[in-house]
């Protein structure tokens, strides 16, 4: 009979097992890139217009709508697959909910549209918002 012998079933020295663990760092890993939201300014880069007076709003609760060259919808992180009015109004609806007193801040490029930018602002009037400013970038001096 051997006691504490070299093979005896009862002295395996205590493993790690790193495969479990790479599981879970690969877990963890893939769970933060999938739910990382990016801003909307990496994504688009928008030309503003120009103005002499700009206004600052309180980016904390605001509601971003942004409106690129090809006139194409962002609203908040999200892009708008149509661009017809009620398209518009869904989105926003899907984003914001029942808060109308959001303020919100509409981004369109200076060679957007006319007509994107009224369907928008249209959009959120009938929603029943109030508080609506455009974001513009300051006049260069020449």
């Amino acid at each position: 009979m051997k006691l504490g012998g070299h093979g005896s079933p009862g002295s395996d020295e205590p493993e790690i097992n790193l495969i479990s663990l790479i599981d879970v760092l690969f877990c963890l890993i893939l769970f933060l890139v999938m739910t990382t939201t990016f801003t909307q300014r990496s994504v688009m880069k928008l030309q503003l217009p120009q103005a002499e007076s700009a206004a600052r709003a309180d980016p904390g609760n605001t509601l971003v709508v942004a409106i690129n060259a090809d006139g194409k919808y962002f609203i908040g992180n999200n892009e708008v697959l149509k661009t017809d009015l009620a398209s518009v109004k869904e989105a926003i609806v899907r984003v914001v909910g029942d808060d109308r007193k959001q303020p919100v801040v509409l981004r369109a490029d200076g060679r957007t549209p006319h007509q994107s930018v009224v369907t928008a602002m249209d959009a959120l009037g009938q929603l029943g918002f109030t508080r609506l400013s455009i974001a513009t970038a300051p006049e260069q001096r020449r």
